[in-house]
Parts: C-alpha cells; sequence; structure tokens
C-alpha cells in the first residue's frame, strides 16, 4: 500500500536522477530490487540510503525500500545534487568528423564511447567532445546537446548533429516519421535460412533482466519495431547481414536478432559472448576465443546514414568503412570456412 498523502515532501531542492515507469507486465516487486534492475552499477545499500531519506518517491509519494512496486507505477530517485550529466564539461576528445556544415554534424563514432553522459560514464562521451568543438549546441527535451539519436557504447558508425534549434527539430521530425535511412552491419551466430527478412516484434524493457530489452510479439507492452535484414556472407556458424531499421528502438537489432534465435556474436549483455554455435572441438572452441579476442564487443556497425538536410532540403547519404576490429574477425571466419571445406 502507499504511504499516506501527509508524508509528501516538498522537493524543490532536490534533483531528479532517475525516473522509471512500471511495466503492465510488472509483478508486484520490492522498490530496491525494482531500482537494482534498473540503475547501472547501484548499490542496495546507497538505494536503501535514498529510501530512508526520503528520496525515493513512488506516484509523488515517499515510500521505504521495501515498497511494493506495482504496473503502471512511477519511480522516481530525487537527491540533492544535480545530475552529473547536467554538469556537462567540455572536453577536447578525438572524434572523426566526416562532415560539417552551419546545421549539421555527421560523426563516424568509435566503438567504446558512450554517445551522452549517463549513470557511470560522466566523462569522455561524444557530447562531451562535441561541446568542446561547437558552443551553445540545441538541446533537446532529454537535455542532451545537438542529438537527435543515439547508438550504443560498444556499436561503432554513424550518427548525425544538430547545431542548431532548427535543425533540431526538423531532423527530429525526420526520425519520428522514419523518412531517414539507416543500414547497419551485424555477424551473428547461426545460418539464416532466408537470404531476406522481416523481424517485427514490439521492444521493451526485459521483464526478467532489466538490462536487456526484450521481444514482446503480442500485446500492448512494448513499442512497434520492424527491422529489414539481407544476407551478405555466410561462414558456417555465423552469418553477416545488412540490417535497415524502419523503427529505432532501444537494442532493437540485438533484441530483434536474438528473438529470432540468431544473436549478434560477442554481445555480451544478450549472451552472445557464449560459443552459441559450432563444433566440441576444442581447436574450435579456441578459434572462437581468438575472434573474441579480435572484435572486443558486439559485430554491430552503422554503416550507412541518410537523411534530409534541415536547411537546403537536399537528401543526404554517408557511408563509413566496416572498422577494422570487424572486418579482421570476418576474415578469421572467411579463413576458417575455407580451410574446413578443404578438409572434408
Amino acid at each position: 500500500m502507499q504511504e499516506n498523502n501527509d508524508q509528501e515532501i516538498e522537493n524543490e531542492d532536490l534533483y531528479e536522477h532517475h525516473k522509471f515507469t512500471a511495466s503492465v507486465g510488472q509483478e508486484p516487486f520490492r522498490v530496491d530490487k525494482f531500482l537494482m534492475n534498473f540503475i547501472e552499477n547501484a548499490t542496495r545499500n546507497k538505494i536503501q540510503q535514498a529510501a530512508k531519506s526520503g528520496n525515493i518517491l513512488v506516484n509523488e509519494i515517499p515510500v521505504k525500500q521495501n515498497h511494493k512496486v506495482k504496473p503502471n507505477d512511477i519511480v522516481r530517485v530525487l537527491l540533492s545534487h544535480p545530475p552529473a550529466e547536467q554538469l556537462l564539461v567540455a572536453e577536447d576528445l578525438p572524434i572523426d568528423i566526416i562532415y560539417e556544415d552551419d546545421a549539421v554534424i555527421v560523426v563516424n563514432k568509435k566503438a567504446g564511447m558512450v554517445v551522452h553522459p549517463g549513470h557511470g560514464n560522466y566523462s569522455g562521451t561524444l557530447v562531451n567532445g562535441l561541446i568542446h568543438h561547437i558552443e551553445n549546441l540545441p538541446t533537446n527535451s532529454n537535455e542532451r546537446p545537438g542529438l537527435v539519436h543515439r547508438i550504443d557504447k560498444d556499436t561503432s558508425g554513424l550518427l548525425v548533429v544538430a547545431k542548431t534549434e532548427s535543425a533540431l527539430a526538423n531532423l527530429s521530425k525526420q526520425f519520428f516519421d522514419r523518412t531517414t535511412e539507416r543500414l547497419y552491419y551485424a555477424l551473428v551466430w547461426g545460418n539464416i535460412d532466408e537470404d531476406e527478412g522481416r523481424i517485427e516484434g514490439n521492444i521493451g524493457r526485459s521483464l526478467k533482466n532489466r538490462l536487456q530489452m526484450d521481444v514482446f510479439p503480442e500485446g500492448d507492452f512494448g513499442k512497434h519495431a520492424v527491422t529489414h535484414f539481407k544476407v551478405i556472407d555466410r561462414f558456417m556458424y555465423v552469418t553477416l547481414v545488412q540490417c535497415k531499421l524502419e523503427t529505432g528502438r532501444t537494442h532493437q537489432i540485438r533484441a530483434h536478432f536474438k528473438h529470432i534465435g540468431h544473436t549478434l556474436f560477442n554481445d555480451e549483455r544478450y549472451g552472445g559472448n557464449d560459443i552459441l554455435k559450432g563444433t566440441t572441438f576444442t581447436k574450435y572452441k579456441q578459434f572462437i576465443q581468438n575472434c573474441f579476442k579480435t572484435l572486443p564487443r558486439q559485430a554491430l556497425h552503422a554503416k550507412t546514414l541518410g537523411f534530409t538536410h534541415p536547411t537546403t532540403g537536399k537528401f543526404m547519404r554517408f557511408n563509413s568503412e566496416v572498422p577494422e576490429d570487424i572486418t579482421a574477425c570476418l576474415e578469421k571466419w572467411r579463413t576458417y570456412t575455407v580451410n574446413s571445406k578443404e578438409d572434408f
């Protein structure tokens, strides 16, 4: 049960650090455990201390650590200091800018770089580097200067950044209306039967692991998501695919391909860092470990980005080279496949 209304607190001097809405499928769950699942690197002790201080609110009412979160509850964590991501510091970071004019910047992000500050990553992000490169980047509703979309930390590839308020609004509408073009290269476990196909299924936060996204083919849970794919090459136990995003949900490609039984190669968060296909031979296991060392991240690259320029109205398309770690891994698989066929 919720606490009485007389426990409401004045929180003008507190800053919101986290806000989550419990899913429609959420079973009653202690709020401290709920937040542990949501917040990376959080400790049970810190969450419990926040609750004792009255800084954890459910539906705007402070709750104790054992309060049960229910479907559609809004859970907020308020603290006396502003979130670090609101205290952006400009940093002189190497950024691979492949195009820039008065309205937009197109960046080829390297793997390992976080796009914007967040819990556990307050410096060294792309945004830290961008605000050093350009002053007064426009800010969206999430307080993320210039950003209209993002890619995961360990995904490499292309991003467009807006330099003006009008460009930000224009590009945001293009992404909302799905008129942009986004093509990714992904190496996935298993031999995909079809040469091309379509994956459709709502994507929402996993009910079992809050750090993962999951696919919900039926019902209202999650957000509508569609991924189109085309096979580029096959290497016995893995397949190289080109993915075209019709929608842009968090972890969309990673979740969709796991859903159809083809988890991304070396995707640790989704179990792709296990040997999911192949033989039990020691030599094969060593080969896979060597591939993982060569490509120490999920095999995903945002290769092509197209959008209508917010000022000129001209459609622009940018392509990036597949990075060296992915190409080296593909070469290992290519050699392995040729040698295996010669053994027969």
